[in-house]
């Protein structure tokens, strides 16, 4: 009995406490309506093409729509090879072709959400990483129409991590809002990534946990995550962030 009060209070303590103090935030926000009357256009981030001549890559996450907003997020990548005229944007999305290219801005704000930067990477690594990305988004298991679920996954979020995953010379992890990054294709229960630095393990994206380099320590439950980040020293915190460097 005391290992179950001591496992419910950890539950309410570290999971529900922060989703319910997001979700009392988020209420009193004023939010469009419907995507009708979102702004998607460009939130300004992003220079335009003449003024970056260099290769870049960036990875962008947005709160979304709705009560959905007080909890998780939508992710997308950004290419650009050198000299290009403009950036490919990626996105999964729920309807038409899942996959979709330049359907927004670059750097479009989402349900009037503005983005905010999880990568960017510019020069020659960026260059020589872009193929290996656009091969990655070619191999993404869940690209067909029917390919989405939004929650536990696989949906946007599934997607970008997958790309992470695929290629993990850009360093970079999905911040714990982005409900969706945990799910494992195809009843894969354990992952480890193709450098070996990080390891995941999930249960449909229900419950599960990743540890490694990247990761740090974290626990899944229900798409919110909690943990710590060694490397880049900070906390993780279900449905509000990262806290830390």
């Amino acid at each position: 009995m005391k290992i179950g009060r001591t496992l419910l209070f950890l539950f309410l303590a570290v999971y529900l406490a922060p989703a319910l103090a997001s979700a009392g935030y988020w209420s009193l926000l004023d939010r469009p309506g419907s995507w009708r009357e979102a702004d998607w256009s460009s939130a300004g981030i992003l220079p335009h093409p003449d003024d970056e001549r260099q290769a870049t890559i960036h990875v962008f996450s947005a709160a979304t729509g709705g009560m959905k907003g007080a909890f998780a997020s939508h992710s997308w990548i950004v290419t650009k090879e050198e000299n290009a005229a403009r950036y490919q944007r990626y996105d999964k999305v729920g309807w038409g072709s899942p996959v979709r290219r330049n359907g927004y801005p670059a750097d479009a704000f989402w349900y009037s959400n503005a983005p905010r930067a999880v990568l960017s990477l510019k020069g020659a690594e960026a260059a020589r990483l872009i193929p290996k990305v656009e091969a990655a988004i070619a191999a993404y298991p869940f690209a067909q129409p029917g390919g989405y679920r939004i929650w536990p996954g696989p949906n946007s979020n599934t997607f970008v991590a997958h790309v992470l995953k695929s290629v993990p010379e850009l360093g970079a992890v999905l911040p714990p809002d982005a409900v969706g990054r945990d799910y494992l294709p195809f009843g894969t229960f354990v992952e480890i990534d193709p450098d070996g630095r990080d390891l995941h393990a999930s249960l449909l994206g229900l419950i599960g946990f990743s540890a490694g380099l990247r990761s740090g320590l974290e626990f899944h439950l229900a798409g919110l995550v909690a943990g710590i980040d060694v490397m880049r020293p900070g906390v993780k915190i279900p449905a509000l962030g990262r806290i830390g460097m």
